[in-house]
């Protein structure tokens, strides 16, 4: 399929080629109907993107900068390297976004409750602040294991008026936080949103996260464009469901230029249980209502994932992505955990920026690949989101002194 064909995915029934669709309990049916039906008008109601222009302007302080990486590109000898500063957002990611034009749907709707998965913390976060901004009573489901290493973000949704519920079936992490999200949502169906925070799950959340994202990939190319006259070759971003990433590609699809590299967590190597990078040992399954590739055994079972990242540790990739990669616009590889520490102390070190561990892996995809391009090659790396959230967790690993 074309670039200018697949901008008109997913179809009316929220396919992206094999991928996608709604694979959900019947209770769940209406809900995701009656969300679908408001979130298609919304999208043609002036007021409702005034509305959500202002507080994306006005409160989370876009458009975010991008910031020419002068040091790195300089360490790296090879491309220039800009970065998309979504870690400059309010709440510090990109999560904001998507939170925001969610909320506001909610609104709509007549909801007053308000529940979340997370995993690094950033989507719970900007999940509790706009519940807070509105008045919603809000619950955070997230892995029992994410809460010791995300500590500080558990902290800022509770300031915020958020319930965190920590989850200790399974593994932990976020696939078990996205199940219990879903039965909740079963049981309070009349009064709640879900406020889904990746590009994945049942038709219509990997379609509208895309496209309440995609406002990073449009602020890029009009920036890249008065910067450099040109648009760039290269574009990076991680990819855990794969919101930060698809938000950076969508509006450059139909640029073949263009190149997309979404990098996924390459954990301790490419052996089963522990890694997150699903199209390098995955296949087609269905997994919390969508069809895409999936970490599981050939009995269908869903395998264990590890990463040094929370909110890459997720056995399942959006179906977008899984529709990019099989009509080849997009590139999928991994950085090990190793990998994104050296990215992330070297991000730090030379620019100042101490990036999110999900970002640091898009920037150790960037350390690989500009140093083998010539000088006048133009990279765009997305920065989704900071790093306070992470230092305790590196320092450790890396044997930094703490301060006292």
């Amino acid at each position: 399929m074309s670039a200018a064909a697949s901008l008109n995915l997913p179809d009316a029934t929220g396919h992206f080629g094999p991928y996608g669709g709604r694979y959900v309990p019947e209770t769940l049916m209406h809900p995701l109907q009656e969300l679908e039906a408001e979130y298609f008008r919304a999208q043609h109601d002036p007021e409702f993107q005034q509305e959500l222009s202002y507080y994306l302007t006005e409160f989370v302080g876009r458009p975010s900068p991008l910031y020419f990486a002068e040091r790195l590109t300089k360490e790296l000898s090879g491309a220039k390297i800009y970065l998309k500063r979504e870690d400059l957002n309010h709440t510090g990611a990109h999560k904001i976004n998507n939170a925001l034009g969610q909320i506001l749907l909610a609104k709509r709707m007549g909801k007053t409750r308000i529940i979340a998965e997370t995993g690094a913390g950033q989507h719970g976060v900007a999940s509790a602040t706009v519940a807070a901004m509105f008045g919603m009573k809000c619950v955070i489901y997230m892995g029992a294991v994410d809460c010791q290493r995300q500590e500080l973000n558990v902290y800022r949704m509770k300031m915020l008026g958020a319930e965190v519920v920590p989850v200790n079936a399974g593994q932990k992490t976020l696939k078990e936080a996205v199940n219990e999200a879903m039965r909740d949502w079963v049981t309070n169906i009349r009064h709640t949103h879900y406020i889904l925070g990746t590009a994945y799950g049942a038709h219509p959340y990997p379609v509208m996260v895309r496209n309440f994202q995609r406002i990073i990939g449009d602020e890029a190319r009009a920036q890249i464009l008065e910067k450099e006259n040109r648009l760039p070759d290269i574009l990076i971003a991680c990819v855990g469901g794969g919101s930060n990433a698809i938000g950076l590609f969508y509006p450059f699809l139909a640029d073949k230029s263009v190149k997309f590299v979404g990098v996924e967590a390459g954990g301790l190597g490419i052996q089963p249980e522990q890694h997150a990078a699903r199209f390098q040992g995955g296949s087609l399954g269905v997994l919390q209502g969508t069809r895409s590739y999936i970490l599981q055994d050939e009995f269908g079972q869903i395998q264990s994932t590890h990463s040094v990242s929370a909110g890459l540790d997720y056995a399942a990739v959006g179906p977008e992505h899984a529709w990019l990669r099989d009509a080849s616009r997009a590139e999928y590889t991994y950085a090990t955990d190793d990998q994104a520490l050296e990215a992330f102390m070297k991000l730090a070190r030379l620019e100042g920026i101490i990036p999110a561990l999900e970002s640091a892996h898009a920037v150790a995809e960037c350390m690989v690949r500009a140093p083998k391009l010539g000088k006048d090659k133009l990279i765009i790396v997305n920065l989704s989101g900071r790093g306070d959230k992470d230092v305790a967790q590196v320092a450790a690993k890396v044997k930094l002194q703490m301060p006292k």
